[in-house]
């Protein structure tokens, strides 16, 4: 009869982080723009289904390549480790132990202050400079905080 003993903790998962939205707002109205411009050549009627074809494929190309993009990375907060991942068809993974984290920076610009997003940066004892960098996610003050809890769990 095997029991694991009481101080032995399994990992959980405490929040799954993705690039805000609003980094990809300028290619949706991009694609806005030829989708519409596809429907207005279109409705002329003067043998312009080619190009309102080709207006519309992409438009539908550039909403794709940004779906594709926003979860191409990603960053996971656990008890134990903060994981990120980049890429799709190929992964990169780059963790950190939360004991070692050394500070945790938030930093974000006028328009990022006005729609709710900022970046932030993680450093680790073991390098000079950052070692993980949250781009362009959504309530980075929440983000940093969590963070730094479960920094302080960890060392408890």
């Amino acid at each position: 009869m095997f029991f694991p003993r009481p101080e032995s903790r399994h990992e959980y998962a405490l929040s799954r982080i993705m690039t805000s939205w609003w980094t990809f707002a300028g290619s949706f109205v991009a694609a806005a723009t030829l989708i519409g411009l596809s429907i207005v050549v279109q409705a002329s009627g003067r043998n312009g289904g080619p190009i309102a074809i080709a207006f519309f494929v992409l438009g539908l190309l550039i909403v794709v390549t940004a779906i594709m993009s926003r979860r191409s990375t990603s960053w996971s907060i656990t008890s134990e480790r903060l994981i990120e991942r980049h890429g799709i068809l190929s992964q990169t993974r780059r963790e950190v132990e939360l004991a070692d984290i050394r500070s945790v920076e938030v930093s974000r610009t006028l328009f990022q202050r006005l729609v709710g997003i900022g970046s932030v940066v993680v450093s680790s004892a073991a390098s000079a400079d950052y070692m993980i960098r949250m781009r362009n996610v959504a309530n980075p003050d929440a983000i940093a905080e969590t963070v730094r809890q479960a920094r302080l769990k960890r060392l408890a």
